[in-house]
């Protein structure tokens, strides 16, 4: 691998931009964003957040649009329903994850939509001079079974013993890259590959591996030195991909091949594919989503 001066500042904050407007599940997004349509009975920005609380995030920064609101609703604490439910004597424990403290969550407006890298550079002013991470929440990174860690611990754990800049990798059939930004792989040490380059959809006979960036990143704040000149790139969008190509080579950059899986929850297939695999491994209602499921099938 390339060798640099490790970088090891650590990751205490995580951006999740979560402006978009969810055309993808309309009507049900018309009044609800789509971070809070549920995985069974958690909402899917609740996913992203407890990784990055395992990870040992300190600061979540959420990169809001109109409408967004209910999000750090759904993080603040609910007086009326916490002392109905205490004086019913309700188990309380199901608001636990949901409760913040003050300065954990900070919110910034994307005023206008263009692209992930301007959702990311909106964030400059929190994030300031240190490295941070990023969580898109439509990707749910589910850990191994039986006391796996999630995605973002795993890659903090990486990012303490080489510092730089990484991003998470899954390897899936080559016939499928074309779907995805991929990494131009180097030298490979278990589970961290360097990146010698990132190439977005390409065709797959000019695909230069079939690893494909995953939707979670630990990025240096120099990334917002090179998102701030504010130029477009596919889709006439300012794109977080175009930006992190050029710290390659400047500073440290590698991969992690997360161990675990991947539900791509902007879709609608991969929402249900999401909401049924977890729902088969819940010791309370497995069993019977099982032979529901068998049932349907008949």
């Amino acid at each position: 691998m390339t060798q640099h001066k490790p970088l090891h500042r650590p990751i205490k904050k995580a951006v999740f931009p979560v402006a978009g407007l969810g055309t993808r599940f309309l009507p049900a997004t018309k009044a609800i964003p789509k971070e809070l349509l549920p995985i069974v009975d958690r909402p899917l920005i609740q996913y992203a957040v407890d990784e990055a609380r395992e990870a040992g995030i300190e600061q979540i920064i959420f990169v809001t649009g109109r409408g967004k609101t209910a999000i750090v609703e759904h993080f603040d604490i609910a007086y009326e329903l916490e002392s109905t439910m205490g004086e019913r004597g309700k188990d309380m424990t199901v608001l636990d994850a949901t409760r913040a403290t003050p300065g954990d969550i900070i919110t910034v407006r994307q005023q206008v939509p263009l692209g992930l890298g301007h959702a990311i550079w909106c964030a400059r002013a929190i994030v300031g001079d240190e490295p941070f991470a990023i969580l898109l929440p439509d990707e749910l990174m589910v850990a191994q079974q039986g006391g796996g860690t999630g995605c973002m611990k795993q890659m903090v754990e990486a990012y303490n013993e080489v510092g730089g800049n990484l991003i998470s990798v899954l390897e899936v059939p080559h016939e499928e890259v074309s779907s995805y930004g991929v990494i131009d792989p180097g030298a490979a040490n278990g589970a961290l590959t360097e990146v010698k380059g990132l190439v977005e959809k390409p065709p797959v006979d000019q695909a230069p591996s079939n690893k494909i960036v995953s939707g979670r990143y630990i990025l240096q704040p120099e990334v917002m030195r090179t998102l701030e000149n504010q130029e477009k790139g596919a889709g006439g969008e300012i794109q977080l991909t175009d930006a992190m190509a050029k710290m390659i080579g400047t500073q440290p950059f590698n991969a992690v091949t997360f161990a675990g899986r991947r539900f791509d929850c902007g879709s609608k297939l991969g929402f249900v594919e999401a909401t049924l695999a977890l729902a088969l491994e819940r010791e309370d209602m497995g069993e019977q989503v099982r032979t529901m499921a068998q049932r349907l099938l008949c």
